[in-house]
């Protein structure tokens, strides 16, 4: 059974998570390796592979003593094709929005007033 949204949703909304994700999607890592960049314990980093693992991001197998994790895009596939429903609405363009709210909240300023 595919993971549902919601828990994909709670381990994408973690961004430790997702630079751990990032990481994977260059290829598969040991999970040492996964936790060499990263300044918290083995034990921390272990919980967040085991929360990705959970919602299907990624898998994990033991490799002689090593333990590797995957990215598995199945469940970033389920999510992306859920957000393209919302494409329906016009992105919004952060600059012109900013220029947008400066003209209405700033005051005009006279231009016989002393800088």
């Amino acid at each position: 059974m595919a993971p549902d949204l919601d828990t994909v949703f709670a381990a994408l909304a973690d961004p430790t998570r997702r630079r751990i994700l990032a990481m994977l999607l260059e290829d598969d890592m040991a999970v040492t390796d996964v936790a060499q960049p990263f300044e918290m314990s083995l034990a921390a980093i272990s919980k967040h592979l085991a929360i990705l693992a959970a919602a299907g991001l990624i898998s994990q197998e033991k490799r002689g003593r090593v333990k590797w994790c995957q990215l598995e895009p199945d469940a970033l596939r389920t999510a992306s094709v859920w957000m393209q429903g919302f494409g329906q609405f016009e992105p919004v363009h952060l600059d012109s929005f900013e220029r947008f709210l400066r003209s209405e909240l700033d005051p005009p300023e006279d231009p016989g007033s002393a800088p």
